[in-house]
């Protein structure tokens, strides 16, 4: 009885020792995991930068742009021959595009949509205005052209169409408000104005050589008389 309970008094020492093991083994675990919370809470962070702002940015080139180092590296860039045939070559790329899509039925649909709309269509006009006056000042100057809006003219639905737009009410009161408004233009009065004048300049001038013409007539007329009545 004695070496039993010595035996399990043995046991249950090793029992308790493996089971105060295991304890200090998990307490240990938990030391070592929390330290290295601590140590990664207090180590130095990287904060990232915010992302550049926009407005910042663009005012920022704008800036450098408008400098003499800005301009003169703009000038440099312009007038390397590489940049330039790149530039070439992206225009004619461009250009390709575009005729290509404006020529495409969704670029002809588009059109017409867009050209529906009278603001588009008065800003559209405008922005081609002054090309369109060169280009047609340049047809104008060329004989082809010349010759074939000529022949136009002359073909007889084009004149039919003509005359019935001229004998139209609304081109006629098109017409009406166009000329009360040249002739309430100060340009346009100025104009008359110098005209007018000119005229009048010219008309005295004339009158005053005719009048001296006259006078030297009469001139030489009595003086005549006068040489015959002493010789007789």
């Amino acid at each position: 009885m004695h070496i039993f309970l010595t035996e399990i008094h043995i046991k249950g020492k090793g029992f308790l020792q493996k089971g105060a093991y295991l304890h200090m083994k998990k307490s240990a675990l938990l030391l070592l995991f929390s330290y290295f919370l601590i140590l990664s809470s207090c180590a130095p962070q990287e904060i990232s930068p915010p992302p550049p702002d926009y407005d910042q940015t663009k005012k920022m080139v704008v800036d450098i742009l408008k400098t003499d180092e800005g301009k003169k590296a703009i000038q440099e860039i312009m007038t390397d021959e590489k940049v330039k045939q790149q530039l070439v070559m992206e225009q004619t790329v461009v250009k390709e595009t575009l005729e290509q899509v404006l020529t495409s039925e969704k670029g002809i649909k588009f059109w017409e949509k867009a050209l529906q709309d009278p603001k588009f269509a008065e800003s559209f006009a405008k922005s081609l205005k002054t090309g369109q006056e060169k280009t047609i000042k340049a047809l104008m100057k060329d004989p082809e052209y010349q010759g074939m809006m000529i022949d136009i003219l002359k073909n007889p639905e084009m004149e039919k169409a003509m005359m019935d737009v001229l004998k139209s009410k609304e081109f006629r009161k098109h017409l009406q408000q166009v000329i009360t408004e040249t002739l309430n233009s100060p340009l346009f009065q100025a104009k008359i104005q110098d005209i007018l004048i000119k005229s009048a300049e010219n008309i005295q001038q004339e009158t005053k050589k005719q009048n001296e013409n006259q006078e030297g007539g009469e001139g030489e007329e009595s003086g005549g008389d006068q040489q015959e009545q002493g010789g007789s």
